[in-house]
């Protein structure tokens, strides 16, 4: 996406040798910084503290980070250090371990002389490949809009009220390389002349929806509106959202859902209120090794995250402040999981299908 005039991917390369550089997220709102990724080890840390985070950006950062590590050693040992490394950073995101499945695959095939720009060229694909098959979703993802602001007519979407749209944490292109999944169709309604309105969760405890999303989204002028987490239920109930779509860090062969925690509840409320629930879902965040969803694990993450709030303050300064009483105690679960019968439908590079076994299998030749 382009900010101030540059076009800039989630995680990209400049210079020969390739220098790997990824966007500090943990600044945004506030700033706008690049750093880089020397070693395996800077690749591990930056999935680990959330510089990089989002399944498909997750498992982007993985691929170079062995990239890196075989190009410093590519001996069987350091690979096996840097998958072992990688793979120990976050739980739920399945394209972690398909990124370093497919990297190991390829590269213990190689000689050690091989291997080095071998990695390089596996990495660059796969961040090719995400951004066709973001790019891709869009499309799929604008054709649905268009569906859905035919059905409820008076103009909506068009020369009347704009198509309303609910999405939570920040399925977009800083969690991906480029275009995002839930936002992909929004970038592509909007750039396609279509109204559009988006109802933001701020997605607690991180607030990736009022950091993130509600920045990528002012960048590229959708308007938007940032509502708390629980504010979702009253808004769906007075009939002013018209969809709802999230994106996905881990789906289930057979339609089953993990995503930010909070998707669960607003499934619920958008199923209470007829309203269609939607996943963007690229077919690697697809696992068909699991049918049921329960055995996904779910990571735990520091429970500061929940008991302190960051922010810049009038002066300009960035704080962190605690929130509750001291010594009060706290779970920070990151993920929840919604079960495939409250989904309307997976929207997939693919096409929208059905969140069942045997729509998703026939879709993917599975």
């Amino acid at each position: 996406m382009n900010i101030a005039g540059t076009h800039y991917r989630a995680i990209f390369t400049r210079g020969d040798p390739p220098e790997v550089r990824v966007i500090d997220q943990t600044l945004l709102p506030h700033r706008f910084e690049t750093v880089a990724l020397a070693t395996p080890g800077d690749a591990a840390r930056a999935i680990r503290e959330m510089v990089v985070r989002g399944a498909p950006l997750i498992g982007a950062t993985a691929a170079y980070g062995v990239a890196l590590a075989m190009r410093s050693e590519p001996s069987d040992a350091s690979l096996a250090a840097a998958i072992r490394t990688l793979s120990a950073t976050r739980p739920t995101a399945v394209n972690l371990r398909w990124a370093l499945d497919g990297a190991a695959t390829l590269l213990r095939a190689l000689t050690p002389a091989e291997r080095a720009a071998a990695a390089f060229d596996f990495a660059a694909r796969l961040c090719d490949d995400d951004v066709r098959g973001n790019r891709a979703i869009g499309g799929h993802g604008l054709r649905l809009f268009r569906s859905v602001a035919a059905r409820a007519g008076d103009g909506v979407g068009g020369s009347g009220r704009p198509l309303n749209v609910m999405t939570h944490c920040n399925a977009g292109w800083l969690a991906t390389v480029d275009w995002g999944t839930a936002t992909a169709p929004m970038y592509r309604a909007h750039d396609a002349g279509m109204r559009l309105h988006i109802w933001v969760r701020e997605t607690r405890p991180r607030l990736q929806g009022a950091g993130l999303t509600a920045w990528e989204l002012g960048q590229h002028g959708i308007p938007h509106t940032l509502v708390s987490d629980g504010a979702a239920g009253h808004l769906l109930s007075r009939g002013r959202v018209d969809l709802v779509i999230v994106g996905t860090d881990r789906t289930t062969a057979a339609g089953d859902v993990a995503n930010k925690v909070g998707t669960y509840p607003l499934a619920l409320a958008a199923r209470d209120n007829d309203v269609p629930f939607h996943v963007a879902a690229p077919g690697p965040s697809i696992d068909w090794t699991i049918e049921d969803g329960r055995e996904i694990p779910i990571e735990e993450r520091d429970p500061d995250e929940i008991t302190r709030v960051r922010g810049v303050d009038e002066d300009g300064v960035e704080r962190s402040v605690r929130i509750v009483p001291e010594g009060t105690r706290a779970a920070n679960y990151a993920f929840d999981l919604t079960p495939r019968r409250l989904v309307t439908a997976l929207v997939t590079e693919r096409g929208v299908v059905a969140a069942e076994r045997e729509a998703l299998g026939r879709l993917f030749g599975r």
